[in-house]
């Protein structure tokens, strides 16, 4: 299995850690980063693609968003998007805040987005760079829902990882076992050595590589979660191998 290249850069992952914890991010976790929130990314993508298909069109719309995440619940990720993306505000027309209170639609105006999806336009030149690996094309508002899906969910990635290491591994999320499809099916692990990730090595203030694939087992679930985990130990091993640098720094 070869990895495909990430459309995010490592200094741009870095960029979005640094804005929600102070700890160090390693290179390898900056890769597998990269990689985890690509593969969310292409899976929605795909989906809208197949929605518009059905309608002969090849230029996405929002409305192939909607579709693609009604059929597929493993998409619904980076939910603070949701709360303020006209996409998807717009299918009820209400907004509610946190004790299910209506906002009235004057308050809506003036209410302030969280940084992630203030920062958002970050993530555009990512984006468009993997709608052409995807051979698709997207209307402009498309675009804007892709880049603030990927910034909220980048952003929801950094802070699980920063609680993996805060913690000490994975609580009250349960465990997984790593692997790929060129790897012979190991044998079942004994209980006290099953998910290596629930118990972390290393030091208290740098994230690694394992961290952000631990943090993965928090935000995302199903295949999803499973390609998702797959696809970044093999991005990172062959980064790891191209680069000569097997270190986590």
């Amino acid at each position: 299995m070869t990895a495909e290249p990430a459309p995010f850069k490592p200094s741009l992952v870095k960029a979005v850690f640094r804005d929600v914890t102070p700890l160090h991010v390693s290179r390898s976790a900056a890769w597998a980063a990269a990689s985890v929130t690509r593969t969310v990314l292409t899976e929605i993508v795909d989906g809208a693609r197949r929605a518009a298909a059905e309608q002969s069109r090849r230029k996405l719309i929002p409305g192939d968003l909607i579709s693609a995440t009604d059929r597929d619940v493993e998409l619904e990720v980076g939910g603070t998007w949701y709360e303020h993306s006209p996409t998807f505000r717009c299918r009820t027309g209400d907004l509610y805040d946190a004790d299910g209170v209506l906002v009235p639609l004057r308050q809506r105006r003036g209410t302030r987005t969280p940084s992630a999806v203030a920062g958002a336009h970050r993530f555009e030149a990512g984006v468009r760079k993997l709608l052409r690996s995807r051979g698709a094309t997207a209307v402009p508002a498309m675009v804007r829902d892709l880049d603030g899906i990927a910034s909220v969910f980048l952003t929801d990635l950094a802070r699980g990882a920063a609680v993996v290491v805060r913690e000490g591994g994975v609580k009250r999320f349960g465990t997984v076992v790593l692997g790929t499809p060129d790897e012979a099916a190991a044998l079942p692990f004994p209980k006290d050595v099953l998910g290596a990730l629930s118990t972390r090595t290393g030091d208290r203030r740098t994230v690694g590589g394992n961290d952000v694939l631990a943090a993965t087992t928090m935000v995302l679930f199903g295949d999803l979660r499973k390609r998702a985990l797959t696809e970044a130990k093999v991005f990172t091993r062959n980064i790891s191998a191209s680069t000569g640098n097997e270190g986590d720094v």
